[in-house]
């Protein structure tokens, strides 16, 4: 079987028409989906941006409202990346239509991808979300200022790859998950926090060394600083050695997501 037979398998019809049900799934509901991330950003970068900002020195050399920026961009895309294929796992498999998929012809790999390119797509928009309110923010914060992309490339790598990872950590969510409840928790008590310990609002270098040394522990300090390394040309950590991990644990964990599809974990009780 040649390459292009073999993409065509695994890349054809019905990966296509999963992908498009579940991009439907949160393109129709903007309302849910993608407003509270646009109201929520535009209060962070009014209290920080704004009000707080002028009382903060700058950070690195940075002003504070751009130094924030890209650990919110983090915050929003990868929350919605995860929140889109764990609520998506989990109402399939609460309403019993998941085993449609499971029963079709489609490659156990191929139902993986869709669900994964579907809520990293999410994620995706999101953070171009957060950027567009970044946008109208901080000409007031800063006079005659803008959003600069030092690093495009880095910063469409580690886009692509750290919505890709939580997509992929959704599926897991998904599977495992209980009830509703779970999905909260997972999302709120665990992510959350990991991204805000993660550098979004401030540098490491401000932190003593013991906790510098603990920050380090959390794959998230990784994310926010390429992330920050795209936009600002400015980390606190090795941005191709942070890039080359995150897209082997990427790999690791959509690894996981299709043995999980396979035995039926979650779903054949």
């Amino acid at each position: 079987m040649s390459i292009q037979d073999a993409l065509g398998n695994r890349f054809g019809v019905g990966f296509r028409s999963l992908l498009k049900r579940e991009v439907l799934r949160f393109v129709r509901r903007p309302r849910n989906t993608f407003l509270p991330p646009a109201v929520t950003n535009v209060l962070y970068f009014a209290v920080f941006g704004l009000i707080l900002g002028d009382r903060i020195d700058a950070i690195q050399g940075f002003d504070y409202i751009l130094f924030i920026l890209p650990g919110l961009v983090v915050l929003g895309a990868v929350s919605n990346a995860f929140e889109n294929a764990s609520f998506s796992i989990f109402h399939g498999r609460w309403n019993e239509y998941i085993h449609e998929t499971l029963t079709s012809p489609l490659a156990y790999s191929s139902q993986v991808f869709a669900y994964v390119a579907a809520a990293a797509l999410r994620g995706i928009v999101v953070g171009f979300i957060i950027v567009a309110v970044g946008l109208v923010f901080v000409p007031f914060a800063i006079e005659g200022g803008s959003v600069p992309v030092r690093r495009p490339l880095y910063l469409v790598a580690f886009m692509l790859t750290i919505t890709t990872l939580f997509a992929a950590f959704g599926v897991v969510g998904g599977l495992w998950a209980r009830d509703f409840d779970y999905l909260t928790v997972l999302n709120q008590f665990i992510l959350r926090p990991l991204t805000f310990f993660g550098g979004v609002f401030y540098s490491l270098d401000i932190l003593p060394p013991v906790f510098r040394t603990v920050s380090l522990l959390n794959p998230m300090v990784y994310m926010v600083n390429g992330v920050r390394y795209g936009f600002l040309g400015y980390t606190d950590v090795n941005a191709d050695l942070s890039l080359a991990v995150l897209v082997g644990l990427t790999l690791a964990v959509l690894a996981v997501d299709v043995a999980l599809f396979r035995r039926g974990y979650g779903i054949i009780e």
